[in-house]
């Protein structure tokens, strides 16, 4: 299936309703994706990127359909992750003395994933490549979110393929911003964001304002995966200008894993601690060994401060909070207060032991957190109460 984008420009990815987890099972893709590709007819033809390799053979068979391959002029590989590049080699294989361009560092990486040399032609920010009337502008944008990705701008057409920039992993039928589910959109683009782009916030921020400052007028964004952005795309860039910007909502989120049931017991007292001193604050609760990881990173994203419980196990914490903190570690989170709670019958370790690794992920720390011996007695729960209280004050 091929679709009509602008002018002289088509889809002719792969959309993919089936997809569940991504990255191996690091991102949980609950509407699916897409893999996005695009064809551009001018006086000189240009396939940008391709899709995923379980797809590579329909997609090549595709594409016949649409030009004879030998037609096709050059190949821009804007990322050379493989979910953009999977398709590369099934497609090289007809068209093999094709000019493939692409970063220095995306030659690295297609030689390293492909073990293939092809007719590679460096690009860097500024060089252009001429299809006739129009041309195509490359932009580079080193971890956005790999080394080696880049962006690629059509002179004309005012179209900005942005690749992992601006997308979400969002399937749908109907391919542009404004004839999808606007609620669910703005649900994936936030998680999308959240999960795979907070680490390297300080270089969004750099790289837009860059490409702004190009002051290329942008009727279209055509991302790598979800829907392509003709409608207002501004939205979506002022959307992550917003969110690189140390992100935060007036929201509290409890996480928590408990062995039987002490510790969650410890977070709902809490939470009643927290309404009863800012009843204007929006409190998300999860128990992190019943949720979906990559939705609760998300609320995490969005909130100001984050309180953790785990139980102590062998003189530790319990492995789902403890993958937990891995993750918030490597995301980078700025601008936001945590502390710790849980539960103990011999040693009592997990709240100092969360607190350090709160502190090491990046989070300011508020008090030496709560811990309840047993099973929360009317005192404990009076002390969580307060503990909830204070956290609030202190936010």
């Amino acid at each position: 299936m091929n679709v009509h984008v602008k002018n002289n420009v088509y889809w002719v990815g792969k959309v993919d309703w089936e997809l569940r987890k991504f990255h191996g099972d690091e991102y949980s893709t609950h509407k699916g994706s897409t893999y996005n590709s695009y064809l551009v007819k001018e006086d000189k033809t240009v396939l940008i990127d391709t899709v995923w390799k379980p797809y590579a053979r329909e997609f090549v068979d595709n594409l016949k359909s649409e030009i004879d391959l030998n037609k096709i002029d050059y190949v821009i590989a804007n990322h050379g992750e493989i979910d953009h590049s999977g398709a590369l080699p099934e497609l090289m294989r007809h068209i093999p003395d094709k000019p493939v361009y692409c970063t220095a560092s995306g030659v690295k990486s297609l030689r390293g994933q492909h073990h293939c040399d092809w007719n590679f032609q460096v690009v860097k920010t500024g060089d252009k490549l001429s299809l006739g009337e129009k041309e195509l502008i490359f932009i580079e944008a080193p971890m956005l979110h790999w080394p080696d990705t880049m962006m690629t701008y059509l002179t004309g057409d005012n179209i900005l393929f942005s690749n992992d920039a601006f997308g979400q992993h969002y399937a749908s039928e109907y391919f542009f911003n404004d004839l999808v589910d606007q609620s669910e959109l703005a649900v994936e683009c936030m998680k999308y964001y959240a999960n795979i782009l907070t680490p390297f916030s300080p270089m969004v921020l750099k790289k837009i304002n860059e490409v702004l400052s190009f002051k290329l007028p942008v009727d279209y964004i055509c991302t790598s995966h979800g829907v392509i952005w003709r409608k207002d795309p501004a939205q979506i860039i002022n959307k992550y200008l917003e969110w690189a910007g140390n992100y935060q909502e007036n929201q509290i989120t409890v996480i928590y894993d408990s062995m039987w049931e002490n510790t969650r017991k410890m977070s709902e007292y809490i939470v009643e601690g927290i309404r009863q001193a800012d009843s204007k604050v929006n409190i998300k609760v999860y128990n992190i060994a019943h949720s979906d990881k990559n939705d609760v990173i998300t609320d995490v994203f969005k909130s100001k401060a984050v309180l953790l419980g785990s139980s102590t196990i062998n003189n530790g914490i319990l492995t789902s909070i403890a993958g937990l903190l891995e993750e918030m570690r490597g995301l980078k989170f700025k601008n936001k207060k945590a502390s710790s709670f849980g539960s103990y019958g011999w040693s009592g370790e997990s709240v100092k032991m969360m607190n350090e690794l709160l502190q090491k992920a990046g989070f300011d720390l508020v008090g030496d957190g709560i811990k309840a011996l047993w099973t929360p007695d009317g005192e404990a729960e009076k002390a969580c109460i307060e503990f909830g209280k204070n956290f609030a004050a202190n936010i």
